[in-house]
């Protein structure tokens, strides 16, 4: 079996390490970048070949070998995309971890057809324009709903007591787990200029969910604000439908339920 490509994941966060860490696992090379020094030696401790994120296309084709498998995590900021896309050109495959802010004020049933708002936020206009400058090159797009794992997402904010309900609780809402997440980024190599929604495969009530959480952990049901004083992220009523991303991907779900992946330890 011929040696697979090198992994490079471009701004490596809480869901590029995962990334990073399964890949490594699997015995693959890999180099992650990062700008902040402080991650990059917690990087470097846990073995990666460590690089600053690119800047600039120069810096980008320096970076990325023949054929070597692109994994882009860098959070949109208007001006970075563009600039070090020209220099990607010698990756094999490319893919960009998106989100599915992008689909706005959508509700019900989002999948890979659902079209995206009409008016997004900027916040959702620079994921966009930054999908489509990589989509260019070939790459294909995840995007995904809340990242969650063992020691982030909600039910750390609720066992912290750091959570407020929006609304009513009844909006539905989606989540993936970050492993499950690594999951489909490894997968996605093997496709090209995709667009895949990802998640796990049981979305509900934002209340069903925190009372679930409340009950596992032994803790009190947080309060209520106005939907409108809600984080934008937290307002949505989207139930994500991965079903084609597990079809065509072969991705099996590690944690297909919040219940598997927000269980207590032990």
């Amino acid at each position: 079996m011929p040696e697979p490509s090198a992994l490079i994941v471009l701004g490596c966060g809480y869901a590029g390490s995962a990334i990073a860490r399964r890949a490594a696992g699997e015995g693959r090379r890999v180099v992650v970048t990062t700008r902040r020094d402080e991650r990059g030696g917690g990087l470097a401790a846990e073995g990666f070949e460590v690089a600053r994120t690119p800047a600039d296309a120069a810096d980008a084709r320096a970076l990325v070998t023949d054929g070597a498998f692109v994994v882009v995590c860098i959070p949109p900021d208007g001006v970075t995309d563009s600039a070090i896309a020209p220099g990607l050109s010698r990756a094999g495959a490319i893919t960009y971890i998106s989100t599915t802010g992008v689909y706005g004020e959508s509700r019900g049933r989002v999948d890979d057809a659902t079209p995206v708002s009409d008016a997004p936020t900027s916040r959702a206009a620079q994921r966009l324009a930054a999908e489509d400058v990589y989509r260019a090159l070939g790459a294909t797009v995840l995007r995904c709903p809340g990242i969650y794992g063992p020691d982030r997402g909600l039910h750390r904010r609720v066992i912290a007591g750091a959570h407020k309900i929006p609304g009513d609780g009844s909006r539905a809402l989606s989540r993936i787990h970050v492993e499950d997440l690594a999951s489909f980024a490894l997968a996605s190599e093997k496709v090209r200029g995709e667009t895949f929604v990802v998640g796990d495969a049981e979305p509900a009530p934002h209340g069903d969910v925190v009372r679930w959480i409340c009950d596992a952990y032994g803790v009190p049901y947080p309060p209520s604000i106005p939907l409108e004083e809600a984080h934008e992220t937290l307002r949505g009523d989207r139930r994500v439908d991965a079903s084609r991303a597990i079809d065509v991907l072969g991705v099996t779900l590690r944690y297909p339920s919040y219940r598997d992946g927000m269980r207590p330890a032990g």
